[in-house]
């Protein structure tokens, strides 16, 4: 057995394989101790183990700096496999949920228990926003025409869904940027306690004011601000909820969407919203609950009725300060018997309104009821009349004895259904109701008038218009939306001069002469200031009518 003498010393190099490291036995007593060969480089030290039968064992023992830079090494390498891992986990999620999860999830909606489109941004706003309303008491309900089209179309199914049984979203998860509530403003009891809630939520909330337009006749309190619309974004996706106020005819307006110079246009995108464009009302609503996409949610009972609604709501004010002006300048007619008038009138004009209602025929305000609406808000006492205007195209066969039935027995009839339909019903105290037909030609309309003791016909022209709400005498009414081209066609003046027209048309007699004549006529009258408030003019006969033109 060979044994050692001696405590020996290796140099190794610093880079040399630890395979070279081990148990060595040189033979002892044949001279110096023999060494084994290296690479020049940067010693190491060696511990050297002896056992009991004189082997030896030969360690490494790294220097301080070199422990100290292995640990470092370790560390830096171990961070960056984590970071690298955790990269490729976060686009392995991101690439599923944005195109797999899209590809394939029409596949995964028929295995068992799988919900589909729960996850979208939008079902996900809507369901933290009727949370939002439900813990706060807020009585908000759906008039997001897109999603009650929906809902009208599948009603049946809607209606047979409970809560929490549905496994694809339907209604709530198509793509759109908002989805709108509303809200009847005099049911809200704790507006900065819900708006404060919303932004702890995650909402970020934008809300618009503007001034009360009903209390623009009152000199104390023009100017008050109201809120109208609050607009809460969740992520991508907004809630646009319309806060309705009450108005005196027992329906519901919302105000325009104006947005003042200090507000973030580009905090959604405003054009796209269905509702603010213009000032809308509607018929107060009865509310039902149904469940959609797991949601309790309120939408109108009569869905068909509001959705009708939606695309003719515009509604236009009433020029209070303007009246006001008019008043100052012209005392009003306070007389008994002006006021008797006013209170016959008006009482005639709702009833008129209901039967119309009943037959399912649309109105709208016409010639002096009209006038004074857009003058003075209100009814002209010296009127004798109240006037309204009916396409030919919504006559109904019963109209007349829906109107005799209602008590008002027919005075005159003029016309035929084909050509220059007007009927005249007698109403109390001596009030006449007269219902004008109004014929649709490619760029005009027209409507007939017929001289009572002669019997000639007349048209009057019209430029085409549409129709706006508004209110009149607590009534929601339709008016000519383009109210002062219908006033210019009806009575031939500029806006200037309607502070000093009477509620009547042209004098039909003074207009019946023959084209050449009349012309000669109308030129006298300018010239002694007898044509100046009236500045219509005839131009020859067509067919049986002379024709009445507004003078451009």
């Amino acid at each position: 057995m060979l044994s050692y003498k001696h405590c020996l010393w290796f140099r190794f190099p610093y880079w040399a394989s630890p395979s070279i490291l081990g148990t060595y036995c040189l033979p002892g007593g044949q001279g110096r101790p023999q060494e084994i060969p290296f690479v020049h480089g940067i010693q190491d030290y060696l511990l050297i183990q002896k056992d009991e039968t004189n082997w030896v064992t030969f360690k490494r023992q790294p220097s301080e700096h070199h422990r100290l830079m292995s640990r470092i090494n370790k560390n830096v390498i171990l961070a960056l496999l984590t970071l690298t891992s955790s990269a490729f986990l976060l686009f392995q999620l991101y690439y599923y949920k944005h195109y797999l999860s899209a590809k394939n999830g029409a596949g995964l909606s028929k295995s068992k228990g799988s919900r589909i489109g729960f996850d979208s941004i939008q079902w996900r706003a809507v369901k933290k926003f009727i949370m939002l309303t439900t813990s706060q008491n807020v009585p908000v309900f759906l008039i997001d025409p897109l999603v009650l089209e929906l809902i009208n179309k599948n009603f049946e199914q809607v209606k047979n869904t409970s809560h929490g049984s549905t496994s694809e979203c339907n209604f709530f998860c198509v793509p759109r940027d908002f989805t709108a509530f509303a809200l009847q403003y005099h049911l809200w009891k704790n507006e900065e306690g819900w708006f404060r809630i919303a932004e702890n939520m995650g909402f970020q909330c934008l809300k618009i004011e503007n001034k009360d337009p009903r209390l623009d006749g009152i000199d104390s309190l023009s100017g008050t601000e109201i809120p109208l619309h609050y607009l809460c974004k969740l992520a991508t996706h907004t809630i646009h909820l319309v806060v309705f106020h009450e108005r005196s005819g027992n329906y519901l307006w919302h105000g325009h969407l104006r947005l003042k110079a200090h507000v973030d246009r580009k905090f959604v995108p405003f054009r796209k919203l269905q509702f603010g464009r213009y000032p809308g009302a509607f018929d107060r609503p009865e509310l039902q609950e149904i469940t959609v996409d797991g949601l309790d949610v309120l939408i109108p009972k009569d869905l068909m009725h509001f959705l009708e609604e939606i695309p003719h709501s515009r509604f236009i004010e009433c020029r209070y300060k303007e009246a006001r002006a008019f008043f100052q300048q012209y005392l009003d007619d306070n007389t008994v018997e002006a006021m008797m008038f006013r209170k016959s009138a008006k009482e005639l004009l709702q009833l008129a309104a209901k039967t119309l209602k009943k037959l399912g025929v649309p109105f709208w305000l016409s010639s002096g009821t009209c006038l004074g609406w857009y003058r003075q808000c209100g009814i002209i006492p010296y009127s004798k009349d109240v006037d309204l205007g009916i396409f030919i195209q919504d006559y109904k066969s019963n109209m007349i004895s829906a109107f005799q039935d209602a008590g008002l027995p027919l005075k005159h009839k003029f016309g035929k259904v084909e050509d220059s339909l007007e009927l005249s019903f007698q109403g109390k105290d001596d009030v006449k109701l007269d219902i004008f037909f109004f014929y649709e030609e490619t760029d005009h309309v027209w409507n007939g008038g017929t001289q009572a003791k002669t019997g000639k016909k007349f048209k009057y022209l019209f430029p085409k218009f549409t129709l706006c709400w508004t209110e009149f005498v607590d009534m929601k009414v339709h008016v000519p939306c383009e109210t002062i081209e219908y006033i210019e066609a009806n009575y031939g003046l500029g806006i200037q001069a309607f502070s000093v027209i009477t509620s009547q048309r042209p004098s039909v007699p003074s207009l019946s002469l023959p084209a050449k004549d009349h012309q000669e006529n109308n030129c006298n009258q300018r010239k002694l200031g007898l044509f100046s408030s009236l500045q219509q003019e005839r131009i020859p006969t067509i067919g049986n009518h002379n024709i009445l033109r507004r003078k451009n």
